[in-house]
């Protein structure tokens, strides 16, 4: 495929400045019948140090813990009570649903002898620590010490469950570890999870590889031939994609071959569902991804130069009480999972290529434009 389209702005659609489905798909018809693609006005070079060098992913890690941090969708905390425990950034945290149905977290130890007060998910009006039983509400306050008097020093209204900072916003939580520095990276995000999509299957996975190059895997099509070939090449395209950039963000479309039945309707009746895959890449390590029936969101967490945390939350609006709706919903899943599959081992792969020393640098080229304003804009917040 030929690359003489020039990544061009935004047509404006909304506060987010990306386009609507008609206009995406119209660039995309445009790029078929001229053979071309989006490609971006600069290359980039990423020194390989940057994935192995200890004091720059301590830096990374820092600059993490100021931006506001995807803790899981909003439809995981769907009722008063209901409650994830996990470590993110390796801070255990506890968020749970109040009665007035607000998100709260809260780092999760007890204020007696720092205790874990919860394990895992589940419903549960009051948190009780497993060691000496001392009792929190789903509001963080302490409501019961047992023997409380032999504490006299201890003043319950002092000794609530240390609060952080959460926002709820377009069907996702985030939590600020460090709020007093908080990157604003969450401003004007499009609608991410519709209304009407629930929590389908949560998968966790460490992959022994830099944070940095599982970002990078889903910001680019130059590799669906190659990699794909036998999973998202027959029902994709190769090397053809619309690449958008929201402030710190990215969105990149992957079409499907069925977008050509497309072209004999009415504008007014294109939408993306069925015909294309969105990535949204959010600044720094979320990933949120459409696909026919479901959405997958996506949590990249860092925990050392040469490991990652990858927490994939899986939602859809299929009826799964319908044995054959749910049988295509399993098959659709099956497919990207075994791109995912696919996709890991060029990430191991990488990871360990670095040990042959060949390169000082990796190259992003003019198709990879969404991995050069991903490293661009962390290069930016590094230095600031």
């Amino acid at each position: 495929m030929s690359t003489n389209a020039v990544l061009t702005p935004n047509e404006s659609e909304g506060k987010t400045g990306l386009m609507s489905d008609q206009q995406v798909i119209e660039r995309l018809f445009e790029h078929l019948d001229n053979k071309t693609t989006d490609v971006g006005n600069r290359s980039w070079q990423e020194p390989t140090k940057h994935y192995q060098s200890s004091q720059r992913f301590e830096e990374e890690y820092c600059l993490l813990k100021k931006t506001p941090l995807l803790f899981c969708p909003s439809d995981a905390l769907p009722e008063y009570g209901s409650y994830i425990a996990r470590d993110i950034l390796g801070v255990p945290l506890v968020v749970v649903r109040d009665k007035s149905g607000e998100a709260k977290a809260f780092r999760n130890a007890c204020r007696h002898r720092g205790v874990k007060l919860a394990e895992g998910s589940g419903r549960k009006t009051a948190f009780v620590c497993p060691y000496h039983a001392w009792t929190y509400g789903t509001d963080g306050s302490l409501r019961v010490i047992p023997h409380e008097h032999g504490f006299p020093q201890v003043n319950k209204c002092d000794k609530g469950l240390i609060p952080v900072k959460t926002i709820e916003k377009q069907g996702l939580i985030f939590v600020c570890l460090d709020d007093k520095n908080q990157i604003p990276t969450l401003d004007n995000l499009p609608a991410l999870v519709p209304k009407g999509y629930r929590v389908y299957e949560n998968i966790k996975a460490e992959i022994p590889a830099n944070w940095k190059t599982v970002i990078e895997s889903f910001l680019e099509g130059y590799h669906i031939k190659a990699t794909h070939s036998k999973t998202f090449f027959p029902v994709q395209y190769d090397n053809l994609n619309v690449i958008e950039h929201f402030g710190p963000h990215n969105r990149v479309c992957f079409p499907y071959r069925a977008v050509e039945k497309l072209r004999d309707r009415p504008q007014s009746q294109w939408r993306a569902e069925n015909r294309l895959t969105y990535v949204y890449q959010l600044f720094p390590n979320i990933i949120v991804t459409t696909h026919p029936g479901f959405i997958v969101v996506i949590s990249i967490e860092p925990v050392a130069a040469d490991k990652t945390i990858q927490t994939n939350y899986v939602l859809t609006n299929v009826d799964t009480q319908c044995e054959d709706k749910k049988q295509l919903l399993d098959n659709a899943i099956a497919l990207a999972n075994s791109s995912i599959d696919e996709d890991r081992a060029m990430i191991y792969g990488a990871q360990e290529g670095f040990k042959a020393e060949a390169n000082e640098f990796l190259e992003f080229g003019l198709f990879e434009s969404a991995i050069v304003h991903f490293h661009s804009t962390l290069k930016d917040m590094l230095e600031k």
